[in-house]
C-alpha cells in the first residue's frame, strides 16, 4: 500500500515513516501542504495522512482541493486540535478519518487499515499492478513476467513499486531518495545505480523487450514498447 505523509514535525514524521515502512508500506513524506498537496495532484496514494496545521497550505485546504478534483483518496487528519467541534469541522471538510495527538502508533495502523479497508470495498484500492506481461500483487507480493515468477528482495519490490505507479513517467533520483529511501538530500553514493542495475537484471534479463530505461541526465523510466 502506498501513503503519502504530509507533516512538519520533522521528528515525529521520522518516526512515523520508520514505522510504516517496518509495518509493509511503502510511504512519501512532504514537510510542508504545498509540497504535499503538489504529490496529492500529482501521484495515486492509497491513504493520505495529514496534519491539520501545515506551512502554506493547512492539511483542511489540501482535502478541499483533492475533493474539488473529485479525487476521494482517503484522507487521515492528524491535529493536536481535538474539541468536537475540531473533529466535526475536519470531516465536514472532506477528511475521512482523524486522529487527534498525540496518539499510539498501534491506532494510527488501525485507522489506516480501516480506510484501506473501507477503500477495496468501494473498489477504489489497487492491489495488483500492471504494464504489459508485467504483473504485481501487492497483498501476496509476488512478481510475475509472462507468467514466470521474478525474485525480489523487500528494497527491489519497493523501487518497482514505485516504478510501476508512474508509467511513462521520468523517476528522478531525488524522487526515489525520498520515495525509497527516505532521504532528504543526495549522499552521494551509488545506491541507487546499484539497486536498479539489481532490479533491471531481474525485471528484463532473459526477456525480449526492456521495461526499465534510462532518461539521460533525468532518471529513469517505466515502460513497454511493444
Amino acid at each position: 500500500m502506498h501513503l503519502l505523509l504530509i507533516e512538519d514535525d520533522l521528528e515525529a514524521a521520522e518516526y512515523l515513516v520508520k514505522g510504516l515502512r517496518e509495518n509493509g508500506y511503502t510511504i512519501e513524506h512532504s514537510a510542508d501542504g504545498r509540497d504535499g498537496l503538489a504529490r496529492a495532484t500529482q501521484n495515486r496514494y492509497d491513504v493520505i495522512i495529514a496534519d491539520r496545521q501545515l506551512p502554506f497550505v493547512d492539511g483542511l485546504a489540501i482535502i478541499g482541493t483533492l475533493r474539488q478534483k473529485a479525487d476521494h483518496t482517503p484522507v487521515l487528519i492528524l491535529s493536536a486540535l481535538g474539541t468536537v467541534d475540531d473533529r466535526v469541522h475536519g470531516l465536514k471538510a472532506g477528511g475521512d478519518d482523524y486522529l487527534t495527538k498525540p496518539f499510539a502508533f498501534s491506532e494510527l495502523l488501525a485507522r489506516i487499515e480501516a480506510l484501506s479497508r473501507r477503500s477495496s470495498a468501494s473498489g477504489a484500492e489497487t492491489t495488483r499492478l500492471q504494464l504489459g506481461d508485467l504483473e504485481m500483487d501487492l497483498l501476496s507480493r509476488r512478481v510475475t513476467r509472462e507468467g514466470r515468477d521474478i525474485a525480489l528482495t523487500s528494497k527491489e519490490f519497493q523501487l518497482l513499486e514505485y516504478l510501476l505507479r508512474r508509467p511513462g513517467q521520468v523517476v528522478t533520483r531525488t524522487m526515489l531518495l525520498e520515495g525509497v529511501w527516505n532521504l532528504h538530500f543526495d549522499p552521494q553514493t551509488n545506491i541507487i545505480d546499484v539497486h536498479m542495475s539489481r532490479l533491471r537484471n531481474a525485471v528484463d534479463k532473459g526477456f525480449s523487450r526492456s521495461l526499465i530505461h534510462t532518461v539521460r541526465g533525468a532518471g529513469y523510466m517505466l515502460k513497454d514498447e511493444s
